[in-house]
């Protein structure tokens, strides 16, 4: 296309100022927009006004318009030509580059910045991962995430080639013998779980296999080796996926108050699963599912093979149906003995091993969120105009971008020094150390991301609660997050949990 474009002078673009002959100037590139006038969506008066007929429009455009308009087909064949002797300065989004934009990125991939934690292994990796996802992923996410459709069964086929869904499960013996993206690095989660975050589709997210990162790590490390040998290949080639089941209508936080049911057979060679689970991720679509369930020796954790007997339907919720929110029922189902995870009675063990890790995970897909909203609004306060100055010229908006960009970045910093912490302990360890501090981030994250979610949308005014458009980031997090806030655990129970451990490890001498 470039090879037809003509040259004008902004002189010549001027004389093409009316109806039927209209031209206008958007960063150094000229459109001839005299037929698409009339099916403008906000109206042809707009592009009449002698501040934008034949003028350059650039300030106007992005006062009103995101940067990815331009790239639509229907609107990029109206560019006719560019302006004599200058340069258009303004890009879209460049498949795996990293941001300019201050904050937007964590320190350790900021020009300039120093980390302990991350090598240059990390960096090969994390570009890969962004390369992957914004030109595989993301343009799935955006239409799935509108449509309500499980994702693209191309997108998970691809994620298994590569064997990101095994990546995405942490280290362990369930990597040995798989070539990991095309040998190219070596896993690393926590850059993982950030950059799927980055396309800023919640639902979507959470549809990618999420269960499966929170459903499968109790069969890897509490499965029978016949167990693992049949369900990890199943799950990680993305074509059987599983997912957690502990939640009740009638207990949440409060395992102990589940009510499905699994008692024995006569013979004692089978399970017999009776009760229901609600607002279960990737329940709709799940093969699997690790449920918790109460048994004559107390709480216990099974596996179950969607079959006879197993019924889930899908639940609305204020997020995209992609995410294949469940309720889920049991009747009479049965199930191997074989299937029990960690034995029978130790439930609470294997879920309490299971929320750190899942309840990091979330962390990491929190910290990340709230680091593109802070980019949101940067990028929106340098160009909105306001009273004639840009919008950050207001001392009220500084204060509110300084509030959002200080929660991100100590939301960070904590999450990298408890995930250091967590690549140098033991399983064990991690439960009696990390379980109040995991539980204390999760709590700090979610109550922060509330917070930046309201000074965005003030700062977005209307666009802020608009599903298109400018603010359509902003008004799709202001609405999903509260997912964070109560998937994995309430905040006040996560609170009172750090609160409680670290009670329980006071020294008994310490005295005022």
């Amino acid at each position: 296309m470039a090879s037809t474009l003509k040259t004008f002078t902004r002189e010549e673009v001027a004389q093409h100022n009316k109806d039927g002959d209209l031209w206008i100037i958007v960063d150094a590139k000229v459109y001839d927009i005299s037929k698409f006038k009339n099916f403008h969506p906000g109206g042809a008066s707009v592009l009449l006004d002698a501040e934008v007929a034949g003028q350059d429009a650039t300030e106007a455009f992005y006062g009103l318009h995101r940067h990815e308009v331009l790239d639509k087909p229907q609107y990029k064949r109206l560019q006719i030509g560019v302006i004599a002797d200058e340069k258009s300065v303004i890009h879209g989004k460049v498949v795996g580059e990293l941001s300019k934009v201050p904050y937007a990125e964590p320190t350790w991939l900021s020009k300039g910045y120093h980390s302990p934690y991350y090598s240059e292994n990390h960096r090969a990796f994390q570009r890969a991962v962004r390369k992957f996802m914004d030109e595989i992923v993301a343009p799935d996410a955006v239409a799935r995430e509108e449509d309500g459709k499980p994702p693209s069964a191309s997108v998970v086929e691809a994620m298994a080639k590569v064997n990101l869904h095994a990546m995405r499960m942490g280290p362990g013996k369930h990597l040995k013998g798989l070539e990991l993206m095309g040998g190219l690095v070596k896993p690393e989660e926590l850059i993982i779980t950030q950059e799927f975050a980055r396309a800023g589709c919640r639902g979507y997210g959470d549809g990618l296999m999420s269960g499966s990162v929170i459903g499968l790590p109790p069969v890897l490390n509490f499965g029978s080796e016949t167990m693992k040998a049949k369900v990890i290949p199943d799950v990680l080639s993305g074509k059987k996926p599983i997912c957690l089941a502990i939640s009740e209508a009638f207990a949440g936080s409060d395992v102990a108050g589940l009510k499905t049911t699994a008692t024995k057979t006569e013979d004692g060679k089978h399970w017999i699963i009776n009760g229901t689970k609600k607002w279960i991720t990737n329940g709709t679509f799940a093969h699997y599912f690790t449920v918790g369930c109460r048994t004559e020796d107390g709480f216990t954790v099974i596996l179950v093979e969607r079959g006879e007997g197993v019924e889930t339907k899908s639940i609305k919720t204020s997020y995209s149906p992609t995410a294949g929110t469940a309720f889920i029922t049991f009747d009479n189902v049965k199930v191997p003995v074989e299937n029990t995870l960690g034995g029978e009675g130790q439930g609470i063990f294997v879920m309490l091993s299971n929320f750190n890790h899942e309840r990091w995970v979330m962390i990491c897909s929190s910290a990340r969120s709230q680091r593109l909203i802070v980019e949101e609004c940067l990028k929106w306060t340098n160009q909105r105009t306001a009273f004639g100055k840009p919008l950050h010229s207001q001392a009220v908006i500084r204060n509110k971008l300084a509030a959002m960009i200080s929660r991100a970045e100590a939301v960070q910093s904590w999450l990298e020094n408890i995930t250091y912490q967590m690549n140098n302990m033991s399983y064990k360890d991690q439960a009696k150390y990390l379980a109040g501090p995991i539980g204390l981030l999760k709590m700090t994250s979610t109550k922060y991301a509330q917070l930046t979610a309201t000074d965005a949308v003030q700062i977005f005014g209307g666009r802020g609660i608009t599903r298109t458009g400018m603010g359509q980031h902003i008004e799709h997090y202001h609405r999903t997050v509260p997912f964070d806030a109560i998937l994995g655990g309430a905040e006040d129970v996560l609170g009172d949990l750090g609160v409680r451990q670290a009670i329980r490890q006071m020294p008994k001498d310490a005295k005022l």
